[in-house]
């Protein structure tokens, strides 16, 4: 007997079960997602500075002490992913983006209601802070396990939530402070943010499991039924011949004095099965919460180290670009469209960089090595420049190689030469843990240099210098790979023992000829 229990489930809540990677489906959901999570998370954290000199006025604090609410949100997003990774395997990521979403809503919500910058340092910094890593990394997990060919596409252009976010959001938070001051407009940022809920909830879990396929064979003049079963744990090989009604059997319950032939009662079934009882299933292993295995890895490990120096270039650009125009007497107007020049360029390179990266065959790890390398001279042009077209053409082009390298270095993780889509959500959650310490120390670092030289073009120089190492590092990552793999293959050649090298593909049929000629023997006799 059997019993069956029906659940009613609703359709955005039950896992997508694929007999292989969908390329699309619900993806395509998963990525509109992702591209509001990435505007209502890293979009508003690039915004946040046109609340500045309004914090600094109401707080009476100066601009280093304001500029540390983003300095701890960023850290503590980046140094809690690995946390952010556990719980996403423990208990999903839709529960775990969800319960992000309310995490960085009552934060900016709260803090909206600060006295003093200390509050402010809570509130965004810890409580959002959490909740931006809550959100971001467990959506660009998920997105990538949804896709496969068109992987590196997807992710960049629902990436560009970021610079949207960026052209869009400044004006418009700008306008509103004007109506209503900036208490109130903070307040409706953090209601937006709330969104963050609705898009994790349309995160459905993908479970990506090989069809069982039952091999069919065609009856022929001698029909041989072969049965492969498994009961109770215990295995027995049947060997039957329907002409003959001998049964050769290596079933311990098959003594010599109970082997009898079989009536042909039932018409003959041709075909491999595979029977197993539900009391003797093996349960399948459970995920790891978090996977360090990978820190074994030489290939993960230089390209983490490429992510810890190139996170120095991609946030003091545009925290400097403006003080350094500004110091080449250029206006403040022609200062702003610089920036925003720089947010519309990258939009350009996310895309750009997705659809290079989707041409096959390509070596991925190659393209994001060119685009560091000239990631790094355009770091070193900005200093060179003297005029307001100088410092336009270098924005320009630093920002479309920024796109280049921040919408995909870390959906690159997922390819082989790194780690593997297998171990994609413990990778990133190390990785970006380990791009928080640089996060934390580069604008920092920056701002101690221009102290220093009394010029900011000190600070791109530091970026730059930062972003070669980078470059050292990710040049690294796949000669390491291959080295791993080709030392492996040796010791599983040198661990094989002698005599399991080199079998014959037929030596089931050499046994089964000696089994018959055995019994023929004993026959004779």
């Amino acid at each position: 007997s059997k019993m069956t229990v029906k659940a009613v489930k609703m359709p955005c809540t039950t896992p997508n079960v694929y007999t292989k990677v969908p390329d699309g489906g619900w993806g395509w959901t998963v990525a509109f997602a992702f591209f509001f999570v990435e505007a209502l998370t890293y979009g508003i954290i690039k915004s946040f500075g046109v609340f500045f000199n309004d914090l600094m006025e109401s707080f009476d604090e100066t601009n280093s002490r304001i500029s540390w609410i983003i300095s701890i949100c960023v850290f503590v997003q980046t140094f809690t992913a690995p946390l952010s990774t556990v719980l996403s395997n423990r208990f999903g990521h839709r529960f775990i983006v969800m319960a992000g979403g309310v995490l960085v809503s009552t934060g900016m919500v709260t803090a909206s209601f600060a006295r003093t910058v200390v509050d402010m340092y809570v509130t965004i910094g810890i409580v959002s802070g959490l909740g931006y890593c809550l959100s971001f990394l467990p959506t660009v997990t998920i997105l990538s396990q949804y896709f496969d060919k068109r992987r590196s596409l997807v992710t960049a252009v629902a990436s560009t939530g970021e610079c949207f976010a960026v052209f869009s959001f400044a004006p418009a938070i700008t306008a509103l402070k004007e109506q209503i001051g900036w208490r109130y407009s903070l307040m409706s940022v953090g209601v937006l943010q709330l969104s963050i809920v609705i898009c994790g909830s349309l995160l459905r879990p993908i479970v990506i499991k090989e069809q069982e396929e039952e091999v069919k064979v065609q009856p022929t003049e001698e029909p041989t039924e072969t049965k492969y079963m498994l009961e109770n744990e215990q295995t027995r090989t049947s060997i039957e011949s329907i002409d003959s009604g001998v049964e050769i059997t290596t079933s311990p319950r098959n003594v010599p004095g109970n082997t009898k032939a079989e009536p042909k009662s039932e018409e003959p079934k041709e075909h491999v099965q595979i029977l197993v009882e539900s009391n003797s299933t093996p349960t399948e292993p459970k995920t790891k919460l978090l996977d360090f295995s990978v820190m074994r890895d030489y290939s993960f490990i230089c390209y983490a180290f490429f992510g810890l120096f190139a996170t120095l270039g991609f946030f003091a650009p545009s925290l400097y670009i403006i003080p350094l125009s500004r110091s080449l007497g250029i206006s403040k107007d022609h200062s702003a469209y610089i920036l925003s020049a720089m947010a519309i360029a990258e939009v350009f390179g996310r895309i750009s960089a997705g659809w290079v990266l989707n041409k096959k065959p390509i070596r991925k790890i190659y393209i994001e090595l060119i685009c560091v390398v000239l990631l790094s001279v355009a770091l070193f042009a900005f200093p060179f420049a003297s005029e307001f077209w100088g410092l336009m053409t270098c924005s320009i082009f630093f920002g479309f190689m920024l796109g280049t390298v921040a919408g995909t270095h870390i959906p690159l993780l997922a390819e082989d030469d790194v780690v593997g889509i297998a171990k994609m959500s413990s990778a990133a959650g190390v990785y970006v843990f380990i791009q928080s310490l640089a996060g934390l120390a580069g604008p920092p670092l920056a701002g101690v240099l221009v102290d220093k030289t009394q010029n900011y073009s000190s600070a791109f120089y530091s970026c730059a210098a930062g972003m070669v190492l980078g470059a050292v590092f990710l040049s690294l990552v796949r000669p390491c790979k291959v080295g791993l793999c080709h030392q492996q293959q040796l010791g599983a050649e040198e661990s094989a023992p002698e005599g399991t090298q080199d079998l014959p593909e037929d030596f089931i049929e050499m046994d089964i000829g000696k089994a018959d000629n055995s019994g023929k023997g004993c026959d004779s006799v």
